[in-house]
C-alpha cells in the first residue's frame, strides 16, 4: 500500500497569484490545505522609521507608496493626523476635492481588484475591461498632480492646487490617426470636472458589462460561492474592516459611522453581504463602485458652484502663493522656513483613520514638538486580513487559496511597510 504523507510547499513569492512578494508555506494533505503560514517582509522598506528622519510634509510621498493602488486615501489619513495635532481648519472646497478623489481612488482600487481576482482564477477578459476605465481615472490623477500614481496631492491644510481648467489631449502619432485621436479627445475638451462628469455618466454601463461577464457566470460562481467563508463573529474577532467585514454582514463604514471631511453631507449607501464568502465580497465591491460614482457626481455638482481656497492660509502650515512669495518679504521668509525646516507640530499624539478601499487605514502619530514625527505607526487593513489566512484556508483546495488571496485584496506595500 502506498505511503501517505503530507507535503509542505511554497506558494509564491514567484507564483503570479501571490502578488509578487508573499511567501505562503502550505501544508497539504493531497490537494487539501491543512495549514497556511504567510511569510511577509519581502517588501519591507521601513516607512515608519524613515518618517522619523523626515519633516512632516516630506513624508507625504511615502504614503503613496504604501498601498500603491490607493494612493490618495493613504495621504488623506496622514494629512488628517497632522491637521488634528495642529488644529488647522481645512477649507470646504479642499474637503470636497479630497472626498471626490478618495472615491475616484476607491473605484481605481476595486477595478484593479476585480480585474486581477478574475484573472487569478481563470477569467482572462475581465482585466482588459477594468484597465480601460482605470486609464481614464489615472488621467484625472495626472491632471491634478502631474503623476499617474504617486500623486502627493493632499497636503496638511488642504490640497496642493485647485482643479485644472483643461485636460491633457492625445496627439496624432504613428500609432493613432486623426480620427482615433478626435474620438479619444471628445471628453477632454473642457475642464477636469467636465471630464469626470462624462466618466460618471458612462461608468454605470461599464459596471453592467462587468456584471454580465462575472456575476452569473457559472465558472466564477463555482470558484467563489462558499469559498473563504468568514462569519460575522470571526470577522470582528480578527479585526477585519472594509469589504472583508461588510461581506460578512456587518454594516461598518467609517464614512457613515465616524464621518470625516464632508461625508455627512453626501447621499450614499453601504452595501452589505449575507454569507461572508468570496462571492459576497465581490458583490460588495461591485456595489461600492456604483456608490462611489454617486458620491463623485455630488462632489462635481458642488465644486462647479462653489469656488474658493483649496489650502489653509496659515503660512506656518502651508506655503504662500508664488505671487505673494515674490512680492512680500514676510511671505518669502515663511516659504523659506517651511521648505528648509518644515512646520513644528505641537506636542501630543493622535490617531486618524479613513475608510480606505481595503478597510480602515489608520495613522497613529506622536509629536514631541519638533519638525519631524517622534513616532509614526500605520494601521494597514490588509495586515489583519492576511493574518487570518490560516483559519480561512484550512480545508480548502490549493486552487481555492488563490481565490482567497484575491478576495482579501492584499497589497504588500502597506502590509510589509
Amino acid at each position: 500500500m502506498a505511503e501517505i504523507r503530507n507535503y509542505t510547499i511554497n506558494f509564491g513569492p514567484q507564483h503570479p497569484s501571490a502578488h509578487g512578494v508573499l511567501r505562503l508555506v502550505l501544508e497539504l494533505d493531497g490537494e487539501v490545505v491543512e495549514r497556511a503560514d504567510p511569510h511577509i517582509g519581502l517588501l519591507h522598506r521601513g516607512t515608519e522609521k524613515l518618517a522619523e528622519t523626515r519633516t512632516w510634509v516630506q513624508s507625504v510621498p511615502y504614503m503613496d507608496r504604501l498601498d500603491y493602488v490607493s494612493m490618495m486615501c493613504n495621504e488623506h489619513a496622514y494629512c488628517m493626523a497632522i491637521e488634528r495635532l495642529i488644529g488647522v481648519e481645512v477649507p470646504l472646497r479642499a474637503q470636497y476635492i479630497r472626498v471626490m478623489f478618495d472615491e475616484i481612488t476607491r473605484i481605481l482600487n476595486h477595478l484593479l481588484n476585480i480585474g486581477t481576482h478574475a484573472l487569478d482564477i481563470g477569467a482572462m477578459t475581465m482585466v482588459l475591461y477594468t484597465f480601460r476605465e482605470r486609464e481614464d481615472l489615472m488621467d484625472a490623477y495626472e491632471a491634478v498632480s502631474g503623476a499617474r500614481m504617486h500623486a502627493a496631492y493632499y497636503r496638511p491644510g488642504g490640497v496642493y492646487r485647485d482643479l485644472p481648467d483643461r485636460m491633457p489631449q492625445y496627439e496624432v502619432n504613428k500609432f493613432r490617426n486623426a480620427k482615433t485621436v478626435s474620438e479619444l479627445n471628445a471628453s477632454r475638451q473642457g475642464s477636469l470636472l467636465d471630464f469626470l462628469e462624462d466618466f460618471t455618466n458612462r461608468f454605470p454601463t461599464y459596471c453592467d458589462e462587468y456584471e454580465t461577464l462575472l456575476t452569473d457566470n457559472r465558472i466564477w460562481k463555482q470558484r467563489t460561492v462558499g469559498i473563504g467563508v468568514v462569519s460575522p463573529e470571526q470577522a470582528l474577532a480578527w479585526g477585519f474592516s472594509g469589504a472583508m467585514l461588510r461581506g460578512s454582514g456587518i454594516a461598518w463604514d467609517l464614512r457613515k459611522k465616524q464621518p470625516y471631511e464632508v461625508y455627512d453631507r453626501l447621499d450614499f449607501d453601504i452595501p452589505v453581504g449575507k454569507n461572508g464568502d468570496c462571492y459576497d465580497r465581490y458583490l460588495c465591491r461591485m456595489e461600492e463602485m456604483r456608490q462611489s460614482n454617486r458620491i463623485v457626481k455630488q462632489c462635481i455638482d458642488w465644486l462647479r458652484n462653489n469656488p474658493g481656497p483649496v489650502i489653509t492660509d496659515n503660512h506656518k502650515v502651508a506655503p504662500p502663493s508664488r505671487e505673494q512669495m515674490k512680492s512680500n518679504m514676510e511671505e518669502l521668509i515663511h516659504h523659506f522656513k517651511l521648505f528648509t525646516e518644515g512646520m513644528h507640530v505641537p506636542k501630543g499624539e493622535v490617531y486618524a483613520a479613513v475608510e480606505h478601499p481595503k478597510g480602515e487605514f489608520g495613522v497613529y502619530a506622536v509629536s514631541d514638538g519638533a519638525n519631524k514625527p517622534y513616532r509614526l505607526k500605520l494601521r494597514a487593513p490588509g495586515y489583519a486580513h492576511l493574518a487570518a489566512m490560516d483559519d480561512i484556508a484550512r480545508g480548502h483546495m490549493i486552487a481555492d487559496v488563490v481565490a482567497i488571496i484575491g478576495t482579501m485584496d492584499v497589497v504588500f506595500g502597506e502590509i510589509d511597510r
